[in-house]
């Protein structure tokens, strides 16, 4: 019989587990963007909708969905509520009608100048010198990018 305190057992405690880390800090920072968020009316995947268009207006879906590591099927309804908000247009490409070209409108372009205060506010909540930041940024991006190879 295997003790407790064995190295293979040690492994499977919950608080051992990297993807658990990783999943409860994502909670907590979706709790936060959400307060962040609120007063510009959008969720977290619209608030990601909206950065790839401000720097960028007029994307495909597809290009949009590539950006973000979302598919079709989740994206649509998402930017379905995004026009219904009156944030974006909808409309079908000229030289291809199978794709359908996301484009700000006025009011999808004015919330830009609001949002500007949502990263402020997460670098507060976070209190975290700049430097730990963008290093664990950079650490995030290459384990995404690793384990992106090995599906």
């Amino acid at each position: 019989m295997a003790s407790t305190d064995s190295p293979t057992r040690d492994l499977l405690h919950l608080d051992q587990q990297v993807c658990f880390a990783l999943y409860s800090a994502n909670l907590a920072l979706t709790r936060t963007y959400r307060s962040l968020l609120a007063d510009l009316g959008l969720t977290y995947p619209q608030y990601l909708v909206m950065l790839v268009l401000w720097e960028q207006d007029g994307q495909t879906v597809s290009a949009i969905g590539e950006r973000l590591f979302l598919d079709s099927a989740t994206l649509t309804p998402l930017l379905k509520r995004l026009q219904a908000a009156d944030l974006v247009t909808r409309t079908r490409a000229t030289q291809d009608e199978r794709q359908v070209v996301i484009g700000l409108t006025d009011a999808g372009r004015a919330l830009r100048d609001r949002a500007k205060a949502v990263p402020e506010g997460l670098f507060c909540a976070m209190d975290c010198p700049p430097d730990t930041l963008i290093q664990l940024k950079a650490q995030l991006e290459d384990l995404r990018d690793k384990l992106g190879r090995n599906v």
